[in-house]
């Protein structure tokens, strides 16, 4: 295990610095030099070494990653784009799997996939990994708008690719019978549930950290709070058990974790604006006095003043820890999908692999263009250029879910071996292809990005 610690930490620190120097995203580094240590020193220890202890891993450190991205969300801006971000994050992946029914016997008919089949497999790579595109947003300034539109839709697209998996696909799969009322009630059962769930969960993180006012205590409660909604969504039918309803319902472990984590970020950023907008009313009463305030006011205004920058200290370190927490999280989910490729299984496959990755990014594309067409006709939603439509297109990294999801397909399955081979193949082009393209985009068109960001007012 020592080994493995001390292999891990070298293989992040290496990373780190690739992208301080060469400015090479994390992700890209990360999974070049676990493929790299891998081929060198792969008999040292696996941290995985299969496909099932892969999703395993993912499923443990998964929320991790969804509480450090949905720290770096605020409620003010789900508002404001929320739109947008339903377009990106439901509408398209509807979209998606629709245009995919319609062209997957035109992609896979030498294999006579059947509706259910065509679902899951799109599913899969549809599904986005925010960790990616949020380390490479946050080695360049761009306008704060589009940074919004793409962390936030891999978010919550990972939780609508879940669920049309899950609720679709699988349950097809098993010969449930897919209507349009079916999906219609599962979709705002699953949603609002999750959703009023992970609140739920927030606020009662919310109410534990009240009796504490020590850091790492803090930051305990933030981590239980993300993983308690995750957990409880997942295995919601068991709560209803202990309750007598004998149901088997299940929820979003994904969106309820990223509710959760937001509604306990919005309170305590709410908790300290309200206190310094009354140091600043404090502030102001003093200096309207005429007389040297008393010494009772100043010891009141230095209380208040400790105060409120202790507890602003404590919640902008939590979340630098958080944000340790995760990139060493995604550091062993890298090493780990290096140990579970199988290069002769991808040469195998390497047509399939190949049409689905590029059938997925005309895809993806043609939702985007769709998305920039509808934002130019309406003053609710953002506007889309073609810049922006670039970032968006290829925003579209692929992730460890993905291979959670894949672990969920029936082992009798007849193309599952197919099926690993293109989620496997798709992630690791959509990992270095993407990326070069967008740092692409981005130093491009850098100017003008940093332009945009001046009219906005700077970093939000």
């Amino acid at each position: 295990m020592i080994t493995a610690v001390l292999s891990i930490a070298a293989i992040l620190y290496l990373a780190l610095q690739l992208e301080d120097k060469l400015k090479i995203p994390s992700p890209v580094g990360l999974i070049t030099l676990s493929f790299l240590f891998h081929a060198l020193f792969g008999d040292l220890f696996l941290l995985t070494g299969d496909s099932e202890h892969f999703a395993t891993l993912v499923i443990l450190l998964l929320p991790i990653l969804l509480i450090g991205d949905s720290l770096e969300l605020k409620v003010a801006d789900l508002k404001e784009h929320g739109l947008s971000l339903f377009y990106l994050a439901v509408v398209a992946v509807a979209l998606s799997v629709v245009t995919a029914l319609l062209i997957g016997d035109a992609l896979f008919g030498q294999y006579n996939l059947s509706i259910a089949a065509i679902i899951l497999l799109f599913a899969m790579v549809l599904a986005t990994d925010p960790v990616s595109v949020v380390s490479i947003f946050s080695s360049f300034k761009l306008p704060h708008r589009l940074k919004i539109l793409c962390e936030g839709e891999s978010l919550f697209n990972d939780a609508t690719a879940l669920i049309v998996f899950v609720f679709i696909g699988l349950y097809a799969l098993q010969g449930g019978e897919v209507t349009p009322g079916y999906v219609a009630e599962t979709s705002i059962v699953i949603v609002l549930g999750s959703a009023l769930l992970g609140v739920l969960i927030g606020y009662i993180g919310l109410l534990v950290m009240k009796t504490t006012t020590n850091r790492t205590a803090e930051l305990l409660v933030l981590i239980l709070t993300g993983y308690g909604a995750f957990e409880l969504s997942e295995h919601f039918y068991a709560l209803l058990n202990l309750f007598g309803a004998h149901s088997h319902m299940h929820l979003s472990g994904i969106l309820a974790c990223i509710f959760a984590t937001v509604t306990v970020h919005h309170v305590l950023s709410k908790a300290v604006e309200d206190d310094n907008v009354r140091l600043e009313r404090e502030e102001e009463a003093l200096e309207s006095q005429a007389e040297v305030p008393s010494s009772g006011l100043i010891r009141a205004a230095v209380q208040t003043i400790k105060a409120t920058v202790e507890e602003r200290d404590r919640h902008m370190r939590s979340k630098e820890d958080i944000q340790l927490l995760a990139i060493v999280a995604n550091t062993m989910l890298f090493v780990a999908m290096a140990e579970i490729i199988d290069l002769d299984l991808l040469w195998k496959y390497r047509t399939e692999i190949l049409i689905m990755f590029l059938a997925t990014t005309i895809i993806r594309a043609a939702m985007m263009a769709k998305f920039a067409i509808i934002t130019n006709q309406t003053d609710k939603m953002t506007n889309i250029n073609f810049r922006w439509w670039g970032v968006l297109t290829f925003a579209g990294i692929k992730g460890g879910l993905s291979i959670v999801m894949l672990m969920m397909i029936p082992s009798t399955f007849e193309h599952l071996e197919m099926f690993k081979a293109i989620v496997v193949g798709v992630i690791l082009l959509s990992t270095f292809v993407y990326s070069a393209i967008l740092i692409t985009l981005i130093t491009t068109n850098s100017e003008l990005f940093e332009q945009e960001l001046k009219e906005e007012g700077g970093h939000h």
